[in-house]
């Protein structure tokens, strides 16, 4: 059975009226679930999704009109899904984990792709994959398209107000983020004090957040920023209530966010978590840095 999603949902701010169905490649966590709720309300009729063995939520299946499943890696059958999908729009929502990069057993499709690279990190294979998405006639849209009221808003979004050194503390961590991110490295770190304890690698946000935590044995400050000329079809921060958990056992209480870009999973149910919490979760003004 479907859910009626459009029923007692507000409107998004961000309407596509020209959209009336969608290819949704889906990772995992609450993204995909985000968009296919406010994507329904901005009036599109179908939605067809290329979910991920071992990824994608099952129950996403409930949200949508067809799923069709595949392993990580299967380039050739998701153009193929894409093909048949009788929409020509997409959209990239949720990660994939890395682990699951490595585990990968590529198709054909995929290995002539990963040929053709001399660079293979996710800003060359996503912009790959967008390249062969177009050519079998769907374009990807903005990863954020329909979720603007779910995006970080500058200032103080919950929590505790920063104090004068948690200021100087976002301001060093933001362009140290800004740097290791121009460099494909990572978007987080973590600092406290004038002090950079951790970088964001391969390992991903969580494990950045405990190792971080743990050598600076509380109230440390965390930054993710966006990389310099990101791409918005594939390249949005994201936070969500695992973050903040994760957060609140490592001993990191103040969350420093770049405004109008990072989206927010659940943000009501965030916002109110982190004040459960004493988190911290400040908005950086692009203006101010």
């Amino acid at each position: 059975m479907k859910f009626n999603l459009r029923a007692n949902m507000p409107s998004s701010s961000n309407l596509q009226p020209s959209v009336s169905s969608l290819f949704l490649i889906a990772g995992n966590g609450k993204y995909p679930f985000l968009v296919a709720q406010e994507a329904r309300t901005a009036g599109v009729e179908r939605i067809v999704v290329a979910a991920f063995e071992n990824e994608t939520d099952p129950t996403l299946a409930d949200y949508v009109d067809q799923i069709i499943w595949m392993r990580v890696g299967q380039v050739g059958k998701l153009l193929n899904a894409s093909r048949t999908s009788g929409a020509i729009h997409g959209i990239m929502a949720g990660q994939i984990a890395p682990k699951n990069l490595f585990d990968l057993r590529p198709d054909f499709k995929t290995l002539l792709l990963l040929a053709q690279l001399k660079e293979r990190n996710a800003e060359t294979l996503f912009a790959t994959l967008a390249s062969e998405l177009e050519k079998a006639g769907v374009t990807l849209l903005p990863a954020t398209t329909f979720l603007e009221s779910h995006l970080a808003s500058p200032g103080l979004i919950a929590g505790p107000k920063p104090n004068a050194r948690q200021l100087e503390d976002i301001t060093l961590g933001h362009g140290i983020a800004k740097e290791v991110s121009r460099l494909n490295i990572g978007q987080t770190v973590v600092v406290k004090r004038g002090t950079v304890l951790a970088v964001e690698g391969f390992e991903g946000t969580d494990e950045t957040i405990k190792r971080g935590g743990m050598l600076g044995q509380g109230k440390a400050c965390m930054v993710k920023v966006s990389k310099p000329h990101h791409d918005m079809r594939f390249d949005v921060p994201v936070i969500g209530i695992r973050t903040l958990e994760t957060a609140a056992v490592s001993g990191v209480t103040l969350i420093a966010l770049e405004a109008n870009v990072t989206l927010l999973l659940e943000k009501e149910k965030l916002q109110q978590r982190a004040s459960e919490l004493g988190i911290t979760l400040w908005g950086v003004s692009k203006q101010n840095h």
